[in-house]
């Protein structure tokens, strides 16, 4: 249809790339061109040639010209039944493609800290990262999720200290009490800073291989992962890959080497910078010999290039490492890792609480299990008192609250853009009317209801003979924009741009619901066909966002 559109465009305009998109307002038709601004030609004249075009013909009812240049093209009734019959036969591959055949996408997302618990901060990161990693995949991409664990540097000396002075065993250990130790021992440091020697000496000892401080950071490691593989499962987040920081330690030495052999390193008051020409320089290695996050990033490049040879390695990391990023990039690059390859740092914004909604006793990090808990205790009500709930067993009520309230932590965060800073509020998370997953869970749903009432129904319908109302022609013009949606998606890092989506989709199919008859109504098979791929795009794209679609609601 689009290529129909675009070669009409071509032979008229004489552009050899005319642009071709959907336009905002749908009053502007299914398809607009600015062609005739780009070109400096009459939009008249092109119109004039366009409408002599048999093939456009076939598929264009009505072509207009709207504004300085622009061109806009309404589908005809034929056409959109055509689009419809195949969305349908697609089924749940609408929306899939090849676009990244052959090529691979490394994405670096969620990393936790070991030793402490999964704070709230760590959703976006992960959430987002998982939204990509599945919207890439929907496109064809080899992908792969790397979990660059926080398992490294002095903090781990201040619990090997902590643990030897308190006597503790490590089948005592649990990451509450590991937190303890962690807080009661910066308390004690501020009146005694002699303390921070005996714990640099711990790692330096952790560094140097020790048997003893080695095994009880295996435990320490050990025990967070299982903590936090329970908070992914929670979430339906699988990440393939989880090297942590100490991974890197044996690819530091080359990292270091080949900056130096390229003339890359200076001397600084002790330490080793690297200077940039646009940029502060870059720490490399302290003065007292230690490496930095900087280094430890460039071994990471350095790894993931010579293991997996991507085209694209995707950082999903707060916003406040934005010039940390820049820096490595720029180093990257100036090592030659950077070319025919894409580095991208993707800064997400924060999440605040506003004043009393949510804190912990201390005022510390607000847990993100805390919150998971509180949205599905909070959709477990809402289910209760609807009459649908009324009639499920206790336990689905249990799978029915944990998919709708987990998904609407998980939607209401990535229908923000990803740079934006959130005010956590729990009424528009669960808002059963607006941009929310229950409402699009809900509508799903709806629609699946609709169908399992029409029982066997014939979803056959003849397109030749189509008479379309308002609405929808709306739903499909909808449904035929979801491939394009994962597309802008995936290029632009933005799972928000497939959120903004499937709720006006929604909205488009409850508009058609409420004011028109789909069983016992005029063309019923059209009506059943075009709620059944509504339902379908509705759950592929939740799927590809990470949220379930319950039965039931």
């Amino acid at each position: 249809m689009k290529d129909v559109i675009l070669k009409a465009l071509r032979i008229a305009s004489g552009e050899q790339t005319p642009n071709l998109e959907f336009p905002e307002n749908e009053d502007f038709g299914d398809f607009t061109s600015n062609v005739a601004m780009v070109s400096g030609k009459p939009a008249k004249d092109i119109v004039e040639k366009l409408k002599k075009d048999k093939d456009l013909a076939e598929i264009v009812a009505k072509i207009e010209i709207a504004g300085p240049g622009f061109i806009n093209f309404y589908l005809s009734e034929e056409a959109l039944g055509a689009e419809l019959e195949k969305v349908l036969k697609a089924g749940k591959n609408h929306g899939s493609s090849s676009l990244g055949e052959g090529k691979t996408v490394v994405i670096d997302y969620s990393s936790p800290n070991i030793a402490k618990r999964f704070g709230i901060g760590h959703l976006r990161s992960t959430v987002i990262g998982q939204a990509l990693y599945n919207l890439y995949q929907t496109l064809g991409f080899k992908v792969i999720g790397d979990n660059h664990l926080g398992d490294w540097g002095t903090q781990f000396g201040v619990l090997l200290a902590q643990i030897e002075d308190s006597g503790l065993k490590t089948q005592d250990l649990t990451l509450d009490k590991l937190e303890e130790l962690y807080v009661d021992f910066h308390k004690k440091a501020e009146a005694d800073p002699k303390l921070w020697d005996g714990a640099r000496a711990w790692f330096k000892k952790l560094e140097e291989g020790d048997s003893a401080a080695k095994e009880i950071w295996k435990n320490l490691v050990e025990i967070s992962v299982t903590e936090f593989n329970r908070i992914y499962k929670l979430l339906g987040v699988k990440i393939d890959y989880a090297y942590g920081e100490s991974f890197y330690e044996d690819y530091m030495p080359k990292v270091i080497n080949l900056l130096r052999e390229k003339g890359l390193v200076k001397k600084s008051q002790g330490a080793e910078i690297v200077e940039f020409k646009d940029l502060p320089p870059a720490m490399l290695v302290k003065s007292d010999g230690a490496t930095t996050y900087f280094t430890r990033d460039l071994a990471t490049i350095l790894f993931r290039v010579g293991s997996w040879d991507p085209e694209i390695i995707i950082y999903e990391v707060g916003m406040e490492q934005t010039l940390h990023f820049r820096q490595v990039f720029a180093a990257a690059k100036l090592l030659g890792w950077a070319k025919d390859r894409e580095l991208v740092h993707i800064g997400h914004g924060l999440i605040r609480f506003e004043h009393g909604k949510m804190s912990t006793r201390r005022g510390d990090t607000v847990k993100l299990e805390d919150v998971l808990s509180e949205a599905t205790s909070r959709a477990g009500k809402i289910i209760e008192a609807s009459e649908t709930g009324r009639g499920l067993s206790d336990k689905e009520k249990e799978e029915v609250a944990e998919a709708v309230g987990i998904g609407a932590i998980k939607y209401f965060d990535l229908s923000h853009h990803p740079a934006t800073d959130i005010i956590f509020d729990w009424e528009k998370l669960f808002l059963l009317e607006g941009n929310s997953a229950p409402y699009l869970q809900y509508t799903a749903v709806r629609a699946d209801s609709v169908l399992k009432k029409a029982k066997n129904a014939d979803l056959d319908f003849n397109s030749k003979e189509l008479k379309l109302n308002k609405e929808e022609a709306r739903v499909i013009s909808g449904l035929i924009r979801f491939p394009e949606v994962i597309i802008a998606a995936a290029k632009n890092y933005s799972p928000n741009l497939l959120t903004n989506y499937l709720f006006g989709l929604a909205q488009k199919f409850n508009n058609f619901y409420n004011q028109h008859r789909i069983i016992d109504g005029e063309n019923e098979n059209f009506r059943l066909a075009l709620t059944k791929a509504t339902g379908e795009v509705l759950k592929s794209g939740l799927g590809i966002l990470g949220i379930e679609t319950p039965e039931r609601m």
